[in-house]
């Protein structure tokens, strides 16, 4: 029965480092949040510590994520669509600003279209 509690603790540690570096953070940055030592939070990393519920819920607040998220690791499911919705963001703001040249040169050619007409006149 340790043994599993012991395999848990170091899953769960590594999701937690795992989910870490993904954002950039250091010990430092979420050991503060925790208002906890760095060699505190390394340890809950390395799966050393026996975490609690309410720990979890804390660490789990700070990555903005649920605690069934973290003890899984079932962000993989969230940044896909993060990743599409990043995408069509771009391509709408690259066809606004096509539109937005399309418009200029359309105001362009009225212009010069108006002004050959006034030299005609």
């Amino acid at each position: 029965m340790n043994d599993q509690k012991d395999k848990a603790n170091k899953s769960v540690g590594k999701n937690i480092r795992t989910l870490r570096h993904k954002r950039g953070w250091s010990q430092e940055d979420i050991a503060t949040k925790l208002g906890i030592s760095i060699p505190a939070f390394s340890k809950i990393e390395t799966g050393v510590t026996d975490i609690n519920l309410s720990r979890l819920e804390q660490i789990a607040r700070i990555y903005e994520i649920s605690v069934v998220n973290l003890i899984t690791l079932e962000e993989e499911h969230i940044e896909p669509q993060l990743i599409q919705l990043n995408s069509v963001q771009k391509k709408l703001v690259d066809r606004e600003s096509e539109i937005a040249h399309l418009q200029r040169k359309v105001i362009e050619l009225y212009e010069e279209l108006h002004n050959r007409t006034s030299f005609a006149s």
